[in-house]
């Protein structure tokens, strides 16, 4: 005498193959998200040092002089934009904020207390 459920039947099987396809496709979905989000990340980079060498360079020569350097930077290939607003302390330093953007892509801001004229 054979036994009828020796084995796995066709509709089992197409109930497994259907669970692993959900999960694959839930996996290739993830992983195409990480790297959009990597991809990302490089602009970023070039606009966060964009804006923390201004900021140097507003500390070193100081802000009277800083509203002088160019407003337009090339970094990594892209040109960037700098923006620096500025707004006086009472304790005679100067607090900019450094803005950094381009069209199209992540930009960054740091702000940084410099001194009005270069230190001596």
């Amino acid at each position: 005498m054979r036994r009828r459920d020796a084995g796995i039947s066709l509709i089992e099987m197409v109930v497994a193959v259907l669970v692993l396809s959900i999960g694959v496709i839930a996996g290739f979905q993830s992983l195409g998200q990480s790297q959009r989000a990597i991809g990302g990340e490089l602009p970023r980079l070039l606009a966060r040092n964009v804006a923390l060498s201004r900021a140097e360079e507003l500390q070193l020569l100081g802000a009277a002089a800083g509203g002088a350097l160019p407003g337009e930077v090339i970094s990594g290939g892209i040109v960037w934009q700098v923006a620096v607003g500025t707004e006086a302390t009472e304790g005679g330093f100067v607090e900019a904020h450094v803005r950094v953007f381009a069209d199209g892509l992540p930009g960054a801001m740091v702000v940084v207390y410099a001194p009005v004229e270069p230190p001596q």
